[in-house]
């Protein structure tokens, strides 16, 4: 068990949609644009050019993002797996040194408008920018037509500057929120944590279960993730974070052969937590996947093998040292 240290940085996080009067807060700031599902280490690197173009211009730097994402706006289905619910990508953004979020309703409004519209009644009338940061690839406005180069023409012409982050490439291959959504659903974490450069972690309430870990010496905390959630079912070596800190532990995600009732949980047994879990909300973040989900011929055959899990468990994460997906503490975020 360990101490979390979370960064102590004010947030200031706007909810606003074209229908809203314009919000006070977040105006006359370089921006970062982006959808950021899970801040990776790419969209990291556009909100670094951000903030390198705010302490020149002697501005804050905020990051602009949209909700729900416009993919899953235009096409729901299949649904998407997001690699971070929007609590979850605030707390990664705000844990960056940005001064703000701002959270755009993406509805039929923003998508009917034109990218010279998205960057004058928005970014201009809406928001003052005073810079603009986005990746190489960025798209926007009606149909995704507006470009990077639209946009650098437009900040010219508008008095804005614009800043692009080249490609990021990690052993010949782009860091993407798809690479990532890749690696998790073939259970390769480590992957994962090298492309988003933290572990990757799901949060959520513990709900109450069937008891039947505590009946075998290991209880769990259940939670259920979202229905989309395409993580490999499996053992995972978890390191999870509740109340100020840090525990080591095992998990399962997935329907417990044993006992399937149908449900998918992700069910996490923290290493030496002695208390009562019902109610909190967990932050579990995935280390190394151990195996499979299986279904032993006995339930002692079960017990013996999770006593193995744990102490492989145990051994990876004595390797991994602090690591943990840097978050800012929820009660740092202002509402704007």
């Amino acid at each position: 068990m360990t101490d979390i240290s979370f960064p102590a940085t004010s947030f200031r996080l706007v909810r606003d949609n074209l229908d809203a009067a314009p919000p006070d807060a977040l105006s006359g700031a370089v921006v970062a644009l982006g959808n950021f599902d899970g801040v990776h280490r790419g969209h990291r690197a556009v909100i670094s050019a951000a903030q390198a173009r705010a302490t020149a211009l002697g501005k804050p730097a905020v990051a602009m993002t949209f909700e729900p994402h416009p993919r899953a706006f235009f096409n729901p289905e299949p649904p998407e797996f997001r690699l971070s619910s929007l609590g979850g990508k605030v707390r990664l953004l705000a844990a960056t040194g940005l001064a703000g979020a701002i959270v755009m309703g993406f509805d039929k409004a923003l998508a009917a408008l034109k990218p010279a519209d998205f960057v004058s009644k928005v970014l201009v009338e809406r928001y003052k920018v005073a810079g603009v940061a986005v990746g190489f690839d960025f798209q926007f406005g009606k149909g995704r037509a507006g470009t990077t180069e639209f946009l650098t023409n437009e900040g010219r012409r508008l008095g804005f500057s614009v800043d692009i982050a080249p490609p990021l490439l990690d052993g010949g291959e782009r860091v993407s929120s798809g690479a990532v959504r890749s690696a998790l659903t073939r259970g390769e974490v480590e992957i994962a944590w090298r492309l988003l450069g933290y572990p990757w972690f799901a949060s959520g309430e513990v709900v109450r279960g069937d008891s039947r870990g505590r009946d075998l010496g290991f209880p769990t905390a259940n939670i259920r993730l979202d229905p989309d959630c395409r993580l490999r079912h499996g053992v995972y070596a978890v390191r999870v974070g509740v109340d100020g800190k840090r525990y080591d532990g095992v998990a399962n995600f997935g329907r417990r052969p044993m006992f399937d009732t149908g449900v998918v949980l992700l069910e996490a047994f923290l290493f030496d937590y002695k208390g009562d879990l019902y109610g909190k909300t967990l932050d579990v973040a995935f280390f190394a996947f151990l195996r499979p989900e299986l279904k032993f011929r006995s339930t002692d055959d079960l017990v013996d093998r999770m006593n193995e899990d744990s102490k492989a468990a145990r051994q990876i994460l004595a390797g991994a040292g602090n690591a943990f997906p840097q978050l800012a503490d929820p009660a740092v975020l202002t509402r704007g």
